[in-house]
């Protein structure tokens, strides 16, 4: 039994011994140039099938093994991630990889979890709607000593004006679409929005709007509302607590916030890859006046904001604008950005000093969100316009 256990550890001395003498081998092979070091030509990254919780995102490895006939790096490990701003998005390792002579592309896969879409979101919009994409990804052998073997690096800079459009002097009126009421009740001369103060739960865009009292008695507005949907999934709604007096015969400037919820955009992600990376932004407002002592609740329909977004993240949609090649670079995508009551796109319009203004489309030069200068509608300033001469606050006809 003792002459047994001698020849089994001696055998295993000898397996071991062997094991260290080939990868020792391997190593001054690839080192002499015996053995040639394999390359990486390029990585194809796409998104697969999307549910609540995670987002799979498909990478092919191009991967170039110079080596003869009979020579294969068995065991190859394969390091994969994707940071948006810095942000990891997802990452991965496939270990036992065989690399096949000669060139042979490496499928796999990666789960990103939707939860990181508020983070990313989060450091898209402090960072002036720029985003920088980033893919890493490696092989290493134990031929090669463990040492890796990069692949080019892919780096993509997106941005993105998703609020741009808002921005317009197109005078239009608001109708409150009443009996007995005469229209319009109010006229909106310009509007403008900014991104306000982002932070981990909310994204604010600080909004004005330029409003005339067409009326010969004051107007005043105690309320003002709004929705943001994104793929018809609510994102954000409220409304302000801050009541603003129009005189007769002048304009004010109304200062109001809208807030995306961030905790509610990991569902409006899942919904931008069901449609193909497509996104319809809504943002619809709603204003309550006070009528003697009575209040009504008016939609300010003209000021509802449109527009359709598509994103080619990594830059190999399959359809739709200018796909980039698999080392990065950018791509071309057409947004379009509607404003006005109709709610169509390249509308014509009058303003209440007379003037015709023109709705028209944007084209945004590519991007993660079809970035580009997102301008909607917009005149040449509608003035005030003309006093209206009707009997009662809101023009109650007898």
């Amino acid at each position: 039994m003792d002459r047994i256990r001698a020849l089994l550890s001696g055998t295993r001395r000898l397996v071991t011994v062997a094991a260290v003498l080939v990868l020792v081998a391997a190593g001054v092979a690839v080192a002499t140039g015996v053995f040639g070091a394999p390359s990486v030509a390029g990585v194809d990254n796409r998104f697969g099938p999307v549910d609540d919780e995670t987002t799979a995102v498909e990478t092919d490895l191009h991967v170039s093994n110079p080596n003869p006939l009979g020579v294969s790096f068995g065991d190859a490990t394969v390091d994969y991630a994707v940071s948006m701003n810095g942000v990891g998005m997802a990452e991965g390792t496939k270990s036992g990889v065989a690399l096949d002579r000669g060139a042979s592309t490496l499928a796999f896969r990666t789960d990103m979890h939707n939860e990181r879409i508020p983070d990313w979101w989060v450091s898209h919009v402090r960072n002036d709607e720029r985003t920088t994409l980033t893919v890493d990804a490696s092989v290493s052998s134990p031929l090669l000593g463990g040492a890796g073997v990069d692949a080019p690096a892919v780096e993509r800079e997106v941005e993105t004006d998703l609020v741009g459009g808002f921005a317009s002097n197109e005078t239009r009126p608001v109708n409150a679409s009443r009996p007995l009421v005469s229209d319009p009740v109010l006229y909106v001369n310009e509007t403008d929005a900014a991104w306000g103060e982002v932070n981990d739960s909310a994204t604010p865009i600080d909004t004005n709007f330029t409003l005339y009292n067409p009326k010969p008695v004051p107007v005043a507005l105690t309320e003002v509302g709004y929705t943001v949907t994104m793929n018809d999934v609510t994102v954000g709604q409220g409304a302000s607590d801050r009541t603003y007096v129009v005189p007769s015969g002048e304009a004010r400037t109304l200062e109001t916030t809208t807030r995306i919820d961030n905790s509610e955009l990991d569902e409006w992600w899942v919904s931008h890859l069901q449609r193909n990376q497509t996104t319809d932004l809504r943002i619809e407002f709603y204003a309550t006046l006070r009528v003697g002592g009575d209040s009504i609740r008016v939609p300010l329909d003209s000021l509802t904001y449109e527009k359709t977004f598509e994103t080619d993240v990594f830059g190999t949609k399959a359809d739709g604008g200018e796909v980039a090649n698999a080392s990065g670079g950018s791509t071309t995508a057409t947004t379009t950005a509607t404003d006005g009551e109709s709610g169509s796109e390249g509308t014509t319009g009058t303003t209440a000093g007379g003037s015709t203004t023109t709705a028209t489309t944007t084209t945004d030069a590519g991007g993660l969100f079809g970035g580009g200068d997102g301008n909607g509608s917009a005149g040449d300033g509608g003035g005030p316009g003309t006093t209206t001469t009707d009997d009662g606050l809101l023009g109650l006809r007898s």
